[in-house]
């Protein structure tokens, strides 16, 4: 498949198969921590390069490049753009409740809400670390964890006024975690992957996406092979047994201990105890999977060249997939549920309402 150099510098989390993070679009960058810069409202913005999404209660919220954000208050039929403080790729967003919001992305920008999204503030900005931040989780309205490139993990416990760069213990499994002080690490996120595998260099390493779980079990999905997992809300965290060594794009937790993980060349797994132990999905696709949600109680999984799989049964095992390649070929980063049996997909060509099987309708400008 072919893309553009600048398609293929918004994607981030792709960067390992292309070109160094730091080549970032200087047009499309801030130059100086003191120069604040606002987005532009655009009209064609619904139908540019959008790669993060999220649902809270009747409020679509999507975000992506040149600081795009795109509000929704009738399950995606229209859309609003919003001034935002920054002109940076945004890579992921979300809300902890109707009202509060964080969303992230190049030049480590983090950006707040606290009205539902009608208004924003910029509470984190560091371009000079080359570093873009790539997805960003909250527990409640003040504790939330942000991630990124090279093993970028940022904190905060006061809703994101100020952040700092985690240290925390690593433990390798639950025996490891009675064991003596000796044996217990305490190091930052960088040195944690290190020390799990000192074949991969930490400055090659990304951490691409941060998923809870309905139990409250935090699942963070990482560049060569990587799954943690954490059950104290990112306090300490775990690496669980992996099924390949490709890099991992991302996590969906399906419920009952049950989650699906996902990555490069059609590689999707299921496992049904935690993460301990791993299935194939056989999928007709070797696209690279880059996003998924939990629509109308199934799992649906998008990728590169339009790549969409939707469950069409997970009755107490491994989701069947059947493969819904769009024929746009563009690719989708990501997707939320719509109206009763649509589907909004987001990615290249901008956010999409589209029932399977059907064409899709572009995002529509209020």
């Amino acid at each position: 498949m072919l893309l553009s150099l600048s398609w293929l510098r918004t994607w981030c989390c792709l960067s390992v198969l292309v070109m160094p993070l730091g080549l970032v679009n200087d047009s499309l960058a801030e130059d100086a921590p003191d120069d604040l810069q606002w987005s532009i409202i655009a009209p064609l913005a619904p139908q540019t390069l959008l790669l993060d999404g999220t649902l809270i209660d009747d409020l679509m919220v999507v975000v992506g490049e040149r600081g795009h954000v795109l509000l929704s208050e009738d399950m995606g039929n229209t859309w609003e753009q919003v001034r935002v403080p920054t002109r940076a790729t945004l890579t992921g967003v979300f809300f902890s409740d109707r009202e509060n919001g964080w969303a992230v992305g190049h030049d480590a920008v983090i950006i707040k809400t606290s009205d539902g999204g009608a208004t924003w503030t910029r509470v984190h900005f560091a371009p000079d670390e080359e570093r873009p931040l790539l997805d960003v989780w909250f527990e409640d309205s003040s504790h939330g964890i942000v991630i990124g490139a090279y093993g970028y993990f940022l904190e905060t416990f006061d809703g994101g006024e100020t952040w700092e760069d985690r240290f925390f213990e690593v433990v390798g499994d639950d025996e490891a975690a009675d064991e003596t002080d000796e044996e217990e690490k305490e190091v930052s996120i960088a040195d944690m992957m290190d020390f799990l595998d000192d074949e991969d260099p930490i400055s090659d390493l990304h951490l691409n996406d941060i998923r809870s779980a309905p139990d409250g079990a935090l699942f963070l999905a990482a560049e060569a092979g990587h799954i943690f997992r954490s059950d104290d809300v990112g306090e300490t965290w775990k690496e669980l047994p992996s099924p390949y060594e490709g890099s991992f794009y991302g996590t969906l937790p399906l419920g009952e201990n049950s989650l699906l993980v996902y990555g490069l060349r059609g590689n999707l797994f299921y496992s049904a105890d935690g993460g301990q132990s791993w299935q194939q999905i056989d999928v007709n696709t070797d696209a690279i999977f880059m996003g998924g949600a939990i629509v109308d109680g199934s799992p649906a999984v998008v990728g590169l060249g339009g790549t969409l799989l939707v469950a069409e049964s997970t009755s107490g095992g491994p989701p069947v997939f059947s493969l819904l390649q769009q024929e746009n070929r563009k690719a989708l980063a990501t997707l939320m549920p719509g109206n009763s049996g649509e589907l909004i997909l987001i990615g290249e060509n901008g956010v999409n309402t589209i029932v399977p099987g059907q064409s899709a309708s572009s995002g529509d400008a209020p």
